[in-house]
């Protein structure tokens, strides 16, 4: 049963992402993670705090099950589903190595040298947390939606402002991999 340790391959899961998206089409709505937070924090009673969060969040409820979804299939794939290591070039790793102090690479998705719980008891990674934290919410709502929203159903509406945000993205993480993160480590 190695199969089930494999990625699927991009003619089974773009086809499966491309039905997701004509079924919400055909019912009228739009895939998205960041209006997710929205809808959970005004379920919550945020709205006697804001008015951004006075809306009928049961009418976007069905999308906190898209989360839920994602979560558990996650935590599935994670788990029982995934060998926990990725092929990556030999220079890549080399470079990783030499320049990040990343040795693990090729030995799991993520290098406990960045993601171990031990790093979270060191302050400049908590202030990198949650500064980036900030910076991913304020951007996800000034652009109006997060990258899977913008990437997978705006621009399968053919939306010009989701082109410009996914552009935005893949620019913003090109500068933030080859110019910020290696000053800041």
């Amino acid at each position: 049963m190695n199969w089930i340790y494999e990625p699927w391959p991009w003619f089974v899961s773009g086809p499966l992402i491309a039905l997701v998206m004509f079924l919400l089409l055909l019912v009228g709505k739009q895939f998205g993670m960041s209006s997710n937070l929205r809808t959970a924090c005004s379920a919550l009673g945020a709205g006697k705090a804001a008015d951004f969060f006075k809306f009928d969040w049961k009418a976007e409820r069905w999308n906190l099950m898209v989360v839920l979804g994602a979560v558990i299939g996650g935590f599935v794939a994670s788990n029982y589903m995934s060998n926990h290591t990725v092929e990556i070039n030999p220079e890549t790793a080399q470079q990783l190595a030499n320049e990040y102090q990343i040795t693990s690479a090729g030995e799991s998705y993520m290098p406990p040298e960045i993601f171990a719980t031990a790093a979270l008891s060191d302050p400049f990674i908590i202030a990198i947390l949650l500064i980036g934290g900030l910076l991913v919410g304020f951007g996800a709502r000034y652009a109006g939606g997060c990258t899977s929203g913008h990437a997978i159903s705006g621009l399968s509406n053919l939306q010009l402002p989701s082109l410009i945000a996914v552009i935005g993205f893949f620019i913003g993480g090109l500068v933030m991999i080859h110019l910020i993160y290696p000053l800041l480590f």
